[in-house]
């Protein structure tokens, strides 16, 4: 009998730390017949999870540099769900822009507000006049970019592969705050 598909939710887009997450829990885990669902938010895995549209959900919950992700809290005490491992990731954050951006030229920088928060002393040291913006996702945050949803005066941060897939251009590496700097997941099923 052919394994059965395990459907995954992760609560951000291809490229995000979530896929990155997700893709180290199927590697630890001998996982071979999987997909991935790209959910966005922590809402949305968990309400997948309800309506059983998923096998599995997995997002952050608390990062050592920024703190707990708040969205993350909120979504679950509306949901029920097991636990069934919570594990860490070096989430190594990058500043990305439109191809052949100059740093003179960016006025806005974009991102999930737990990557800016990561990146709060850079950005107020190296960025101090431009316009922070929240975005659902730091990997969304550049398919937005390269889709023209945002305007090419705008960095975003996020995955190095997030910039290889959109085909957007890495300005700075390594923007966050603290060299170590691990994102604590959760890998939870339906109750």
């Amino acid at each position: 009998m052919p394994e059965q598909k395990l459907i995954i939710g992760v609560s951000g887009d291809r490229g995000s730390f979530s896929e990155e997450a997700a893709e180290y829990y199927i590697h630890k885990n001998s996982f071979g017949n999987y997909e991935l669902r790209y959910l966005i938010s922590a809402e949305n895995v968990l309400a997948a999870l309800d309506k059983e549209e998923i096998s599995l959900g997995i997002f952050p919950i608390e990062n050592s540099n920024g703190g707990i992700v708040y969205e993350a809290v909120y979504a679950m005490a509306g949901h029920l769900f097991n636990i069934q491992q919570l594990f860490e990731i070096d989430v190594r954050q990058n500043l990305i822009v439109w191809p052949g951006t100059k740093k003179e030229e960016i006025k806005k920088i974009v991102s999930h507000d737990q990557a800016l928060k990561q990146c709060k002393m850079y950005l107020k040291r190296m960025w101090p006049t431009a316009e922070l913006i929240q975005w659902p996702d730091t990997a969304k945050a550049v398919k937005d970019l390269s889709e023209g949803r945002l305007t090419r005066d705008t960095a975003t941060i996020a995955s190095k592969n997030a910039a290889k897939i959109y085909g957007m251009e890495i300005l700075e590496e390594g923007v966050q705050d603290l060299k170590f700097n691990f994102t604590t997941f959760l890998a939870v099923t339906k109750k």
